[in-house]
């Protein structure tokens, strides 16, 4: 859609507030063209307001943002475009088409607000139904479509007009797991083989990792860490990142006369990086197996064993305490017992309490 070499989005020392509430507090990031940027939080971090600032929805108090390397709203330099003088395509929550119109009829609706000519309307219509794999389709109404399809007109509208950046305001959140799932799949190569260059908005974290090269985890209105996908799982920078992320276990560990342990506990862990006398440790579910054949172990009973297709999830209590663990394992372990769990100590992660 763009020019790799370019910029598609550049947030600058943006803030706002409602009324005494800071909604969103010097947020900075940009995002190179034809990637796609994950906004990735729980309810009320600041992730729907910063997309409706992108759109024109909102305007900031303070800071600069540009697209295309154009500023579209500065508040200091009196810069506040509306919607429809930014040129951003949208991809709504529940695609919002239109059901007594024609696929091809959904897909034109932008242009047509643009005024475009019938016969360029048409020649653009086409083309963008033909790139999401439903040119023949544009006659069909959007009821007799499978929801994937639904998504994929939704995606045609969103770039029929060539747009340097597509908005994603939570596509899937109105789906079943199992649905949200499939379709998250598809939805990553249909981006990427468009080569977008997109904002995508969700609370999931698993969505947030299969769509997007870099991910921005919010909390609190700020942003606590932007990274790929493979850096926020292997070195989350918090213990909120980890936390929300649920990239294993926490658990809060004292330093005593020779070495750390599991607090309130006799687990004795490896020494770590962390020079204060308390601490918050990451064990990773990656990290950790049943059995003693790993290099350090501890006791763990099972209190839930679930079967999956991918295994058996267990929820597990170390010995003793009220902390627990939960990972899939392939191998099989009945309620009520207690097993070993073995672990790599270099794949722990320590935070500073």
């Amino acid at each position: 859609m763009t020019n790799s070499s370019q910029t598609a989005l550049s947030i600058h020392s943006i803030s706002m507030s409602y009324g005494a509430n800071k909604v969103l507090d010097g947020i900075d990031v940009s995002l190179e063209a034809g990637k796609v940027l994950g906004l990735l939080g729980p309810s009320g971090c600041g992730k729907t307001t910063l997309l409706r600032l992108v759109s024109g929805l909102l305007l900031p108090d303070e800071g600069i943002i540009e697209i295309a390397g154009r500023a579209v709203a500065a508040p200091a330099k009196g810069i506040a475009l509306p919607p429809e003088q930014r040129g951003l395509g949208m991809v709504f929550q529940d695609y919002a088409l239109w059901p007594h119109m024609s696929v091809a009829k959904n897909v034109a609706f932008p242009l047509e607000m643009q005024r475009r000519s019938g016969a360029e309307c048409r020649d653009r219509v086409a083309k963008a139904l033909d790139r999401v794999g439903l040119g023949a389709m544009a006659e069909r109404r959007p009821s007799d479509l499978s929801g994937g399809q639904q998504q994929r007109v939704a995606i045609a509208r969103a770039i029929v007009a060539e747009p340097p950046l597509v908005l994603f305001d939570e596509p899937l959140s109105n789906l079943d797991r199992e649905l949200r799932e499939c379709m998250v799949e598809e939805l990553s190569d249909l981006v990427a083989d468009l080569n977008l260059s997109a904002v995508y908005v969700t609370h999931d974290h698993g969505e947030a990792l299969t769509l997007a090269d870099h991910v921005a985890v919010m909390r609190g209105g700020k942003i606590e860490q932007l990274a790929c996908p493979d850096e926020l799982v292997s070195n989350p920078a918090t213990v909120a990142v980890a936390d929300f992320l649920r990239l294993g276990c926490l658990l809060p560990a004292d330093r005593n006369g020779d070495g750390w342990q599991v607090e309130g506990t006799s687990v004795r862990l490896p020494d770590g990086p962390v020079a204060s006398a308390k601490s918050t440790l990451l064990l990773p579910e990656r990290a950790m197996r049943l059995g003693s054949e790993g290099p350090a172990q501890f006791k763990a009973r099972v209190l839930r064993a679930q079967t999956r297709s991918t295994g058996h999830a267990l929820t597990l209590g170390i010995e003793g305490t009220n902390h627990l663990i939960r990972l899939v394992s392939a191998q099989r372990a009945r309620i009520g017992d207690l097993i070993d769990i073995s672990y790599s100590p270099e794949e722990l992660r320590w935070f500073p309490a």
